[in-house]
C-alpha cells in the first residue's frame, strides 16, 4: 500500500521508492518467496544504480541482499557474484571494522562452504569473526552467527577442536539472546554434539 502511494505521489526515480521496493523484497524473503523477493530487489537495484553513486552504501546493501537470496536458492555462482560486488563497494567506503563488512565476508564464506571450497570459506568466515569481535557487543546475535559459520568452516576442514570451541561460543551467545527452542540454538547444540563425537 505504501509503495503504491509513493509511486503515485513521488517522482518516478525517487529514492524512497527504491527503499520501498527493498522493504517489499525483505518481506517476501522472510516468507521464503525468493523469486518474488528477487523481483523487488532487482527493481531496487536498477533504480539505485540510476540515482546513486557507484560507491553508495545502499547500492552495496542491495547487492548483498540479492546475493543472500541466491544463496538461499542454492544458486551459488550468482550469490558469489552479487556478494563480491557488494564487498568491493564496502571495502572502498566503510571502515575496516564496520559490521556490514563483516556480514558480507560471512556471506561469501558461507557460499564457499556450500560449494566445498573450505580454505576460502575459512578465510572469509574468519574475517567476519575478527571484525564482529571488534565491532559488536559480546552478546550480539551476529557475533554468534560469525562464531557458528567459522565453526562450520573448521569442521569442514576437519579441525574439530577449533570447531567445537567456536560452536560453544555461538551457543553461549544464543543461549542468552534466543529462546532455547529457537532453530539456531537447536542447530548449534546439534553441531556441538556431532563435533564432540569426532574428537
Amino acid at each position: 500500500m505504501a509503495l503504491s502511494i509513493q509511486q503515485k505521489s513521488l517522482p518516478e526515480n525517487h529514492p524512497h521508492i527504491a527503499t520501498s521496493y527493498n522493504n517489499v523484497a525483505i518481506v517476501y524473503e522472510t516468507m521464503g518467496q525468493y523469486s518474488k523477493a528477487l523481483i523487488y530487489y532487482e527493481k531496487a537495484l536498477r533504480m539505485r544504480k540510476n540515482i546513486l553513486s557507484d560507491n553508495h552504501p545502499d547500492l552495496a546493501t542491495t547487492y548483498n541482499n540479492i546475493g543472500v537470496v541466491y544463496l538461499q536458492m542454492g544458486e551459488y555462482a550468482k550469490a558469489l557474484m552479487y556478494s563480491e560486488t557488494a564487498l568491493k563497494i564496502q571495502e572502498n567506503i566503510l571502515s575496516r571494522d564496520h559490521p556490514d563488512l563483516a556480514t558480507t565476508y560471512g556471506n561469501i564464506g558461507w557460499v564457499y562452504n556450500q560449494i566445498g571450497e573450505y580454505s576460502k570459506a575459512l578465510y572469509y568466515c574468519e574475517k567476519d569473526l575478527e571484525i564482529s569481535k571488534r565491532s559488536l557487543p559480546d552478546n550480539h546475535p551476529h557475533l554468534a552467527t560469525a562464531y557458528n559459520k567459522t565453526g562450520e568452516s573448521y569442521y569442514n576442514t576437519k579441525d574439530y577442536s577449533k570447531a567445537l570451541y567456536l560452536f560453544q561460543q555461538a551457543e553461549i551467545i544464543w543461549k542468552q539472546s534466543l529462546p532455547t527452542y529457537h532453530l539456531q540454538h537447536q542447530k548449534v547444540l546439534e553441531s556441538i554434539e556431532l563435533t564432540q563425537k569426532m574428537l
